[in-house]
């Protein structure tokens, strides 16, 4: 899991930096000829939402999925309750970090809704910043602690594997003494 989640991390890392580079391409978005790349950057920010936030929703997916199997082989072959009570910690504890980065996406999205000055919103910013430098402050924020909960699932899943592995070498040893196939 953690080879496939790699991949998907790296991609919406990657993906979302597109978006950022296009951002900042923008120049003045009043300008008639900049509404073709704050169409692109739009549609790019949108996109690197659905798809980080389809990352997590994996990792959410496959803590799920592997619990619920720990869950029914520690009974089925009475094992002890510590392997399935360390991936539900795992899960747990990932679940807050991927709420926080659902909420970050989607407030830098509504963000840049706003600060775009062809919505009907008003929004000129707050603290001396405009709108653009706010949408822009909470995109880098949003894109590293992103980058972050991703290195703190990878951790998560790599130990999940781990935990799944050595349940897998309990069941084979218990299937062996029994004269089992494994």
């Amino acid at each position: 899991m953690t080879r496939i989640f790699l991949t998907l991390a790296i991609f919406a890392a990657l993906a979302t930096a597109a978006t950022f580079a296009l951002g900042m391409s923008i120049g003045d978005a009043t300008q008639r000829e900049s509404q073709t790349i704050v169409g692109y950057h739009l549609l790019a920010g949108l996109g690197s939402l659905i798809f980080t936030s389809l990352v997590h929703s994996v990792v959410l997916t496959y803590f799920m999925g592997t619990g619920r199997w720990l869950e029914e082989t520690t009974t089925a072959y009475r094992l002890s309750w510590d392997y399935y009570n360390e991936t539900k910690t795992l899960k747990y504890r990932t679940i807050p970090l991927m709420m926080v980065c659902f909420l970050l996406l989607i407030a830098t999205g509504a963000l840049g809704a706003a600060a775009d000055p062809a919505s009907r919103m008003d929004f000129r910013g707050f603290w001396g910043l405009t709108g653009g430098q706010i949408h822009m402050t909470a995109a880098l924020i949003t894109w590293g602690v992103n980058l972050g909960v991703n290195v703190y699932q990878y951790q998560a899943l790599d130990r999940n594997g781990e935990i799944i592995e050595a349940v897998m070498g309990e069941v084979r040893r218990i299937r062996s003494e029994h004269g089992l196939t494994v």
